[in-house]
């Protein structure tokens, strides 16, 4: 959990990212073990989330958990504000066609969040989960956005990654990284050379604006036993022709490009 400079507003929030963390139902002593918090700080701030229906207490089993409040919120930002409602049928109509794994992701500052996943005929067990977050250095839609950040931008969110070693294919300096996302840039696309997941590759293209600003990404993802990084790559030209199409309807509906418009209002 990170202490943040956002006063009280942050703090909460940090609260309800650990809770959320646990996966589980969690008792307070538990959130006490983990909170950078004064255990009166702590109480306070969980129950106010209750009481606002943030969080939601079983009095039987002593526990915490994400509130209905929480689940509307969340509900609202990912048909919204993700990518998830449009890409929805064309995920389907790839992965039918494929038979492998297709996943929607976007940035979450310097990490990835999955907003959406459609199994293969013959799912395999992995990570990712629609809802979770995950490393963006070391996965195929992580490596796939950052590739067309700002400069400036990717500088900032490259020095925020863990460069934690997954697997020993992971990229592990920034220097690795970068030298990669020059590739994905001149290529079009990139991969996951089993760097998160060992036996797990995936190909991945952004979904990009027509000004060339990264929306979310796509991949399909398979394992090393059902085929290999040429059998993936082949699959590019399908793969692009569902962004571009993702990418032409979530601009003409949820995510114009309102730059030009911001820089007119300056």
């Amino acid at each position: 959990m990170a202490g943040n400079g956002d006063g009280t507003v942050g703090k909460a929030l940090d609260v309800l990212d650990q809770v959320a963390s646990f996966g589980r139902p969690v008792r307070f002593g538990e959130l006490l073990d983990g909170s950078p918090f004064p255990k009166a700080t702590s109480y306070r701030f969980v129950q106010t989330l209750t009481n606002q229906k943030m969080l939601t207490f079983d009095e039987d089993r002593q526990t915490y958990s994400p509130g209905m409040r929480l689940v509307r919120l969340a509900h609202a930002a990912w048909s919204q504000a993700s990518l998830a409602p449009i890409a929805r049928a064309h995920m389907d109509r790839l992965s039918a066609d494929v038979g492998e794994t297709v996943h929607l992701a976007q940035l979450d500052h310097a990490q990835v969040i999955y907003v959406d996943k459609r199994n293969a005929r013959e799912p395999l067990a992995m990570y990712s989960q629609a809802g979770k977050v995950g490393p963006a250095y070391c996965t195929g839609v992580g490596k796939a956005m950052l590739a067309y950040l700002p400069p400036d931008e990717l500088a900032t969110v490259v020095n925020q990654q863990s460069f934690h070693k997954f697997t020993e294919n992971t990229l592990t300096t920034p220097a690795s990284l970068t030298a990669e996302l020059a590739d994905i840039r001149t290529n079009g696309y990139g991969f996951d050379r089993e760097e998160h997941e060992p036996g797990i590759i995936c190909v991945a293209l952004p979904i990009l604006t027509d000004k060339g600003r990264a929306l979310g990404a796509l991949s399909v993802t398979s394992s090393t036993q059902r085929t290999n990084l040429a059998g993936l790559e082949r699959l590019v030209p399908q793969i692009r022709a569902v962004t571009q199409t993702i990418a032409a309807e979530a601009q003409s509906w949820h995510f114009p490009d309102t730059s030009s418009l911001d820089r007119k209002g300056a």
